[in-house]
């Protein structure tokens, strides 16, 4: 349960503007208030059943848009490629603290992987623009 929530929670975050307004009522009251289906019924002034599938259509929803826009999945594989950048900071620090007489050929790959992968961001961030 705890992973669905996660999930949901970052569909919600990226595409909760998308669904109406019951849908994300019922979406922070479930998930973020972490309320029973009863206790939004009351709040919301409808039976639990129609919490139940408003909260199942808005689930659905969120789900439809991320297979279809796929925000998620590229903000995920971006973050991957910003966590690989920073490594191979880390890592031609490394080459320079210790200045041997490769350094210069390190350091010159190292500094082609930063570039080719910020390119990866760069297009990745178009694609997902357009």
């Amino acid at each position: 349960m705890v992973e669905k929530v996660v999930e949901v929670g970052i569909l919600f975050d990226f595409y909760g503007k998308l669904l109406s307004s019951r849908q994300i009522s019922v979406i922070e009251l479930f998930y973020i208030h972490d309320l029973s289906l009863a206790e939004i019924g009351e709040e919301l002034d409808i039976t639990r059943q129609g919490v139940y599938d408003t909260l199942k259509r808005a689930e659905k929803k969120l789900y439809e848009y991320e297979e279809n826009l796929g925000l998620v999945h590229e903000f995920k594989k971006n973050t991957l490629a910003i966590k690989s950048i920073i490594e191979i900071s880390r890592d031609i620090l490394t080459i320079l603290k210790d200045k041997d007489k490769i350094a210069s050929k390190d350091i010159l790959f190292k500094i082609e992987k930063i570039e080719n992968t910020g390119r990866k961001i760069l297009k990745n961030s178009r694609e997902v623009g357009n």
